[in-house]
């Protein structure tokens, strides 16, 4: 009897899922009463999870998670059939397509010299296909953070950029500059809260062009002081104190401990 080669394991992998997903839509008193508004804040918090094992780079839950993942877009896909709207082979045939029209290095006969020319010509490919603006693929729900990249990384494709770092930075300075004195001037809290913006979106533009992902830098700053103020909550337990109890100074011993342990 002949093996199956990897690919026909995965359809095969696929298809038990779509099988499955039929059944349970047929059966289940819960998955009968899903709908696409239902699923979405499941979705959301899926995404996390999927975040979060990426960053613990737990392989396993990795591959737990975007299992998930897939059961809520096979999910998705049948419930849109369901109304004549989308199926499966909708989907797929969809990204299939996408993917060929905007690898034209690949497909055509485009050359390109490295990964900026790929998403450039993404980007261009985008709009001759009928997109309003750049922007338009950048979702309005995205933390600010996140928006604030991705929008620098679109208006590049399109030729809106900086020519070098040294730029960017001066106007990070100017920013800071421009911040501090609202503040020492007695600036109102929303323009206070405009200037500062400005900082910080100057700021993720430098990160861009160090090749920093800022969201990922301050997600790990996140999770070094979470480890460092835990430290100094399981010695002032031990000694017997409370936090509000321990002068700055010997909280900034345990601070100093925590940091030498990493």
């Amino acid at each position: 009897m002949c093996h199956m080669n990897k690919l026909e394991q995965n359809t095969e992998a696929f298809k038990r899922l779509l099988i499955i997903m039929d059944e349970l839509r047929a059966k289940c008193p819960w998955d009968k009463s899903q709908t696409l508004e239902s699923l979405r804040y499941l979705t959301i918090e899926e995404t996390y999870e999927l975040s979060d094992a990426i960053l613990d780079k737990d392989m396993d839950g990795i591959g737990k998670e975007l299992g998930d993942l897939m059961l809520h877009i096979v999910f998705y896909a049948k419930i849109g059939s369901e109304n004549g709207s989308f199926d499966m082979g909708d989907v797929l045939n969809g990204i299939c397509g996408k993917l060929v029209r905007r690898h034209p290095h690949i497909y055509s006969d485009v050359v390109v010299q490295n990964s900026d020319d790929v998403k450039n010509n993404w980007e261009k490919i985008k709009m001759e296909e009928g997109q309003a603006s750049v922007l338009s693929g950048v979702p309005l729900s995205l933390p600010a953070m996140v928006k604030a990249h991705r929008i620098q990384e679109k208006v590049r494709g399109a030729g809106f950029d900086w020519e070098n770092k040294e730029q960017v930075w001066e106007k990070v300075e100017e920013e800071i500059r421009e911040f501090r004195h609202e503040e020492l001037n007695g600036g109102s809290p929303e323009k206070l809260e405009d200037e500062f913006g400005d900082v910080l979106f100057s700021l993720v533009n430098y990160a861009r062009f160090i090749d920093v992902n800022p969201e990922d830098a301050l997600e790990r700053t996140n999770r070094k002081f979470i480890r460092r103020f835990k430290y100094i909550e399981q010695e002032a337990l031990r000694t017997g104190k409370t936090l509000r109890e321990m002068t700055l100074t010997e909280l900034d011993v345990y601070w100093n401990q925590a940091k030498a342990m990493e």
